[in-house]
């Protein structure tokens, strides 16, 4: 890359960096630790907007998406986009209400007082290995795709963005994440347009190659047979999907945070119905670069390296194609992507280390001074976590091979504590113990789909991805189920 675009990269990693430290200085009032967790309550409904957009799209996306696009997968990754809709109205209807009802700053705390401490603590838990997981999966996939464009060691990377996004998330609390979200989701936006444009300039005979690519199959969102369960049909990709974004929309506490600093329970909806028109058509711009990408590679025979893997043509037509500042655009808008994830999970992350563990277990020993000196030490702790993540595995030479664990891993994590959600939810028998047994076999049903069936398959294979509907659905239902026999354990009233 030349001196244009490497200047806008750096440009944007110091502006943004010093822009979210500039919350440090800035003046507050009341809580501190409440402003560092919540922003006092007086963010924009756009900016949170914007805010919970950024948190949602990822390197991952940025990056999966064409390359499944370009690849065998075609238009399968957008089918996780179109539950989007479905999981905000059910936020909308049911959880935002619920948190903004509930005084508590953590979505895991009321399951205590519903469950029993093992609840929250289970729930708790899971959110910080699945989110420092994910943040560790996303510094990964930034360094590979970075080093591909400047050459700069992986771990470099790694470190320096790490590093960062640590800096600006630890001293500027969540305002700064907001505003350098909605500032970060915006060079997204900006640079995921620019890069279609230009494959729409570039690729002569657009109609022709866009009828060549249908014919091809290209855009297909999957088989729609209803006789295979084993294979990432469409019918498994959207049972699959609507789970994990009813986990993002009414479990994951870097969502339900944003409920909590929202004006009022209108402003939450609002906000997260404008993230969601955001995000399918956003996403859905991601799956058309790889189409593009196929289509300008067919449409210009032996212009595409021959043998380049398919995670490798997004990258390298950045590279090599783009005009001079495009590039550097589009380097930066990913790094975006990457950091805005980062420092969502960082903030909320702490969050849930005061709320649900030291707040928890060391009362005595709690400050508003103490309690943000807290808060800053263990945002600096996970960034270390991430980033040690990331280098642990850096040697890792295929990123689709890191992206199928994370989904599994995703799948394995989130069943459990979204089904001990919706069980809370939809039944006031089920007490503790009835609970704790349901969350038991749906963690053993989520075991023998993701590792069982090799040892004893089934007459029909389940995929891996299936682990987290069924597991979600043993749960609610086995935990109904208890709760009519099994009447032990806490169990507070806790408004549906």
């Amino acid at each position: 890359m030349n001196w244009i675009d490497l200047s806008i990269v750096v440009v944007y990693l110091i502006g943004t960096t010093l822009f979210g430290c500039s919350f440090f200085f800035r003046k507050k009032e009341g809580d501190g630790a409440k402003n560092f967790m919540t922003g006092g309550g007086k963010l924009p409904t756009w900016a949170i907007a914007l805010s919970v957009f950024a948190t949602h799209v990822s390197s991952i996306s940025f990056l999966a998406l064409p390359e499944g696009a370009y690849g065998p997968d075609c238009w399968r990754g957008w089918v996780n986009s179109i539950t989007v809709p479905i999981a905000t109205l059910v936020a909308a209807v049911w959880f935002i209400p619920f948190y903004r009802k509930s005084t508590d700053v953590s979505s895991y705390t009321f399951l205590e007082r519903r469950y029993g401490v093992w609840a929250r603590v289970y729930s708790s838990l899971c959110f910080l290995v699945m989110q420092s997981a994910r943040s560790g999966v996303i510094l990964l996939l930034l360094a590979i795709l970075v080093n591909q464009l400047l050459g700069i060691s992986c771990e470099a990377i790694i470190v320096v963005t790490g590093v960062l996004t640590m800096l600006y998330a630890m001293m500027g609390g969540f305002a700064a994440v907001v505003w350098a979200d909605a500032i970060q989701s915006l060079i997204l936006i900006g640079g995921t347009i620019v890069c279609v444009a230009c494959l729409l300039v570039f690729t002569p005979d657009v109609t022709v190659q866009t009828k060549a690519a249908w014919d091809a199959g290209k855009m297909s969102l999957g088989s729609l047979t209803l006789s295979d369960w084993g294979t990432n049909t469409f019918w498994v990709l959207l049972f699959y999907s609507l789970c994990i974004n009813l986990q993002n929309f009414g479990v994951d506490q870097s969502f339900t945070q944003r409920y909590v600093a929202a004006k009022s329970a209108k402003a939450a909806a609002r906000s997260i119905f404008a993230s969601a028109c955001l995000y399918v058509p956003v996403t859905l711009l991601f799956t058309v670069i790889g189409t593009l990408l196929w289509m300008y590679g067919r449409a210009n025979p032996g212009t595409i390296p021959e043998g380049i893997r398919p995670a490798s043509v997004f990258p390298w037509f950045i590279i090599h194609k783009l005009p001079t500042g495009v590039s550097g655009l589009l380097v930066a808008a990913i790094i975006a992507a990457a950091m805005s994830t980062i420092a969502a999970t960082l903030n909320s992350g702490s969050t849930v280390l005061l709320e649900d563990y030291w707040k928890r277990f060391r009362p005595q020993a709690t400050s508003d001074r103490g309690n943000v000196v807290f808060l800053r030490l263990m945002t600096v702790a996970l960034a270390f976590v991430s980033v040690g993540i990331a280098l642990a595995v850096v040697w890792c030479t295929t990123d689709m091979t890191i992206l199928s664990a994370w989904w599994a891993l995703q799948g394995v994590l989130s069943g459990g504590m979204l089904g001990l959600f919706l069980l809370s939810m939809v039944s006031r028998r089920a007490r503790g113990t009835a609970a704790a047994l349901a969350t038991a076999l749906a963690l053993l049903t989520i075991a023998y789909i993701t590792f069982g069936q090799r040892v004893l398959p089934l007459p029909v294979p389940l995929h891996t991805n299936l682990s987290i509907v069924f597991g979600t659905l043993v749960l609610v239902v086995s935990g109904m189920a208890f709760g009519i026999f099994i009447k032990g354990g806490r169990n507070a009233d806790i408004a549906a």
